[in-house]
Order: structure tokens, then sequence, then C-alpha cells
């Protein structure tokens, strides 16, 4: 069960990598993310955080699955930890932004992923 949360926490964190390529490609959704700072199309510097995040993302769902005991992947469970310490911070962020949009999407969805982060921390270690 374990292995099905982390894959479930690497969709997640796919799902937001295709968000912020939208961003980066000039969708209007700037009310969706960065303090809904733009109302439509973010500018070259809100394009720019969004591309920093993708290998970010990428990198929080390896080190969930690789927690999960995925094989191939071995990387020191630490790296699993500190992806709960970052979702659950991403988390508050995303409740605590001034936009009303970012809040409605990005909050629940962010607690969602902090849980499946935590329960795949949480579980026995695998063999």
């Amino acid at each position: 069960m374990t292995t099905q949360i982390a894959h479930l926490y690497a969709t997640g964190c796919l799902a937001i990598v295709f968000f912020q390529i939208a961003l980066i490609g000039g969708a209007p959704l700037g009310r969706y993310t960065q303090g809904g700072r733009y109302r439509g199309a973010l500018p070259l510097r809100g394009r720019l955080t969004a591309a920093a995040a993708i290998p970010a993302l990428v990198l929080m769902g390896l080190a969930i699955v690789s927690a999960a005991g995925f094989p191939g992947l071995d990387w020191p469970r630490w790296t699993g930890w500190a992806v709960v310490v970052l979702q659950t911070g991403i988390m508050i962020l995303n409740w605590m932004t001034p936009s009303q949009p970012e809040r409605a999407v990005w909050g629940p969805i962010t607690t969602i992923m902090a849980a499946l982060a935590l329960v795949v921390m949480t579980a026995p270690v695998p063999d």
C-alpha cells in the first residue's frame, strides 16, 4: 500500500510540473500561483520561478518513491523527510496566500500531498 501512496504523491508532483509548464508557456493562470500577483500570464520573472520549481518537484516525487522502496532508487531516507518538511511549508504558504483562487485550489491539493508524503515516511521501512 505504501508504494501506491508514493506513486500517487509522485503523480501529483507530475501534474504540478505540467501546471508549471503551462505557466512558462504563457497560460493566463497567474491568479492561481505566486500569491496571485498577476491576473493573466506571468511575466518573465514569474516564468523563471515556475521553471525552477520543475526540478524541485521531480526530485520531491523521486525522494518519496525511493522512501517507499521503489527498485533502483536507493536515496538516503532523510531526503523523504526533507520532502515532508518542504511539502508542509508549501501547504502552509498556500493556505496563507492573499489569492483566494490560489487558496481554493492549492490549499487542499498541497494538504493532501503533505499527508501522502507523511504516510509514506511514517510507514515501516521497506526491506
